[in-house]
């Protein structure tokens, strides 16, 4: 698109035309922060956001991870995950127990509250996740779950 053409279209078209629009960065970025914005407002009606989902996801699918292996899959800082606990702790969804491989460390398990909270909300999120991708077939979206799989687990 020639400079002249850049200035007549709308702002939005013109973003979307930049050097940045093409940068695989900004893009995973951009459509994460899309992603996560249908997520949070989906997972609202149940108290949650995608960050609490995410650690009773993990504590509900009984993998029983100890805090540190959290923060470290979900990339947080430690204390974000004590809170992140403490807050669905306090609301009786998770609780921890001692590791019996690491008597110094503790896991996280879902209860039988957290584990329905989690059913239903799985579902919200599912619903969200396949309306913001309508542009997107089926099979895509299995070849892009692989690809971004890859990225997010390089090893």
């Amino acid at each position: 698109m020639s400079p002249v053409d850049r200035t007549r279209s709308t702002g939005r078209d013109r973003l979307r035309d930049s050097v940045l629009a093409g940068d695989l960065s900004f893009l995973l970025a951009r459509a994460n922060a899309l992603a996560l914005a249908a997520a949070n407002a989906a997972l609202a009606e149940y108290g949650l956001k995608a960050r609490s989902y995410s650690v009773l996801a993990l504590a509900a699918d009984d993998v029983r991870p100890t805090q540190r292996e959290l923060a470290e899959f979900l990339r947080l800082d430690p204390s974000q995950v004590v809170a992140l606990i403490d807050g669905l702790a306090q609301r009786a969804l998770v609780e921890r127990r001692a590791d019996p491989a690491d008597r110094r460390a503790n896991v996280l398990v879902a209860t039988d509250a957290g584990r329905d909270l989690f059913a239903r909300a799985q579902d919200s999120v599912r619903a969200v996740g396949l309306g913001s991708l309508p542009v997107v077939t089926p099979r895509e979206h299995e070849r892009l779950a692989r690809l971004l799989r890859l990225l997010a687990f390089p090893d």
